[in-house]
């Protein structure tokens, strides 16, 4: 049976292969990117390749760039020049005050700015002295939305000559206008039901043109029918001769960073405040330096050990002051003797049978004591055998010697 494994197993691996080469596989759906992108590098519906490479026949003696820094401090646009144009189309133009007063100084220089948003910041809309209907944004950032609408823009002839209504069936980003000045305003185009939707201001030598249908810039809303008419036309607003087109996107960007600092939540406003941020440090500093505290090992504190007390001598004077007190002081040296040969014997391993001279030597040599001193005591021992008293001299001699002898050792 073994030897046919490796043929079974060949068999198997070339029927799996047959099975995916083979097989029927199913066609995947094609989904549109609703992503409302603006960028000029996206090839996506709703980004706007097609525009921005569109400018290349529309401004043969320009120089085309993208610009992603802020108003007035350009690379490629100088504040003191004219014959320039700077194209703006985002989903939301939120240009503050300072921002918005650095194009208006750039426009009265003799340059052009077409700005074409959904959403103008308040900042904006006061300094232009108009007001936006922004009904037609409500939900303006769900994916899921305008799936069956339709945006329908035209153009005001004059000045243009074509008068026709540009549809396409895609989202219907686009706004309004409610009010504007007619003294410093003129309607170019309309949305639905007529309302205006791009408007001509002039300020200084120069124009700006504020367009409320971003849409009509994508490559969905360009490649739909004859719609390309509409940016040709738009565009022909800007002379042909300008020296510099930029396409701006630092508000797509501006955009995405107040996105990002929004979903910062909590945290960021709390930071914003002097006070709360310190606060916050302070406490975080605290618990830091508590958890530290905390970690150290605790235990029960530890005792005063007390170095043990040699009971058996304390033992010994108690016994050796008993018989002095009797007045039996050979029975005491005879205690102290015993006593002292039975430590010889224990410690030092010394038999005390025959106390001569070898043992003098020997305890000598274990002990490091003086050989007199060691000698003095045994010839004290012998003497105390054969003698029938034993005076508090003899004793009190006795005594100095085995002390001496205890603590040298």
């Amino acid at each position: 049976m073994k030897k046919f494994l490796p043929h079974i197993f060949v068999l198997l691996v070339l029927a799996a292969a047959a099975l995916l080469v083979f097989a029927p596989r199913e066609e995947r759906k094609r989904v549109l990117d609703e992503r409302l992108s603006l960028r000029s590098r996206d090839k996506i519906p709703y980004g706007t390749y097609v525009a921005f490479e569109g400018l290349t026949n529309l401004f043969p003696h320009a120089s085309i760039s993208t610009n992603r820094k802020e108003p007035g401090l350009w690379d490629s646009l100088s504040k003191l020049e004219s014959s320039q144009a700077l194209i703006i189309i985002t989903p939301q133009m939120l240009a503050d005050e300072y921002e918005m007063r650095s194009l208006i100084d750039f426009v009265s220089m003799g340059n052009d700015v077409f700005i074409s948003s959904g959403y103008i910041s308040p900042e904006a809309l006061k300094l232009l002295k108009c007001s936006i209907n922004y009904l037609n944004l409500f939900g303006i950032f769900s994916p899921h939305q305008f799936k069956s609408d339709t945006l329908s823009v035209s153009l005001s002839n004059p000045p243009f000559t074509r008068s026709y209504t540009y549809t396409f069936p895609g989202k219907r980003f686009a706004t309004f206008f409610n009010d504007i000045d007619t003294s410093i305003a003129t309607a170019l185009g309309t949305g639905e039901l007529g309302a205006a939707n791009f408007i001509h201001l002039r300020a200084g030598t120069g124009n700006m043109y504020l367009h409320l249908a971003p849409i009509a810039f994508t490559n969905y809303f360009l490649l739909k029918n004859r719609n390309y008419e509409y940016f040709e036309d738009v565009m022909s607003l800007i002379p042909s001769d300008k020296k510099r087109i930029v396409w701006d996107e630092y508000y797509l960007l501006k955009r995405t960073a107040d996105r990002q600092d929004e979903k910062k939540g909590w945290l960021k406003a709390f930071l914003q405040h002097e006070s709360l941020k310190w606060a916050l440090i302070t406490a975080l500093l605290t618990l830091l330096l508590y958890t530290l505290i905390e970690m150290r090992r605790k235990q029960r504190p530890i005792p005063v050990i007390t170095k043990p007390r040699n009971d058996s001598m304390d033992f010994v004077r108690t016994i050796g002051r008993l018989y002095y007190d009797k007045g039996d002081h050979r029975n005491l040296t005879k205690k102290m003797s015993a006593y002292f040969l039975e430590h010889i014997r224990n410690r030092y391993k010394i038999p005390t049978t025959y106390l001569n001279e070898d043992f003098v030597e020997t305890l000598h040599f274990k002990t490091g004591v003086p050989v007199q001193e060691i000698r003095n005591i045994v010839e004290f021992i012998q003497a105390m055998e054969n003698a029938d008293k034993i005076t508090d001299r003899q004793l009190a001699y006795f005594h100095k010697q085995l002390e001496s002898f205890y603590s040298k050792t």
